[in-house]
């Protein structure tokens, strides 16, 4: 399913991003979070969030995952707020710029915002997550930007628990991306 038809009908040209630096603010419940974009090192996905955000496919689209307990992401993206909707298309592959390290996980740091996929070579679409505490996770999930400031809003959402009081599922508090403007 895609957000309000505004869907670019194919994966967005790696050109997109430039090869540089994009900074800007996406919002979170209306908290401001600054970011950076690394068109250099994650083209392909630094791009397709670019693309997409530019069309508007991200206001008020829902961050339906939260996890409390291991790792430590909000996961947002999804139109439908199932975590099984996306653009319409797929790209992949699901591994570029990812941190350094050995073994079957790496550090993914508080602040970065990467890719969510659904295994298999080329399944990332528009679902994303943002790391709010430093998190071990498999060197599988494209980073393509960091939060630069505001990240204490998403420590404040994650520190309400999940919907189920698990710790993995829907924030308990409802969570909304808002406008995303990026130069």
């Amino acid at each position: 399913m895609t957000a309000k038809g505004k869907t670019p009908v194919r994966v967005p040209s790696s050109g997109i991003a430039e090869g540089r630096t994009w900074t800007g603010s996406l919002y979170v419940n209306g908290c401001k979070l600054s970011i950076s974009l690394d068109g250099a090192h994650a083209p392909q996905a630094a791009s397709n969030f670019i693309a997409l955000a530019k069309v508007g496919f991200f206001n008020n689209v829902p961050c339906h995952r939260l996890t409390t307990a291991g790792i430590y992401v909000l996961q947002c993206g999804d139109p439908t707020g199932s975590g099984s909707g996306g653009p319409g298309y797929s790209f992949g592959p699901n591994n570029e710029n990812v941190p350094t390290g050995a073994g079957d996980s790496v550090t993914y740091k508080a602040g970065t915002l990467a890719m969510a996929n659904s295994g298999g070579t080329a399944t990332q679409g528009s679902q994303f997550f943002i790391v709010y505490a430093d998190s071990q996770l498999a060197p599988s999930y494209s980073v393509f930007g960091s939060v630069t400031s505001g990240i204490e809003s998403v420590v404040a959402i994650a520190a309400q628990g999940t919907a189920n009081g698990t710790g993995d599922g829907a924030p308990r508090v409802a969570t909304d991306l808002g406008q995303i403007v990026l130069k």
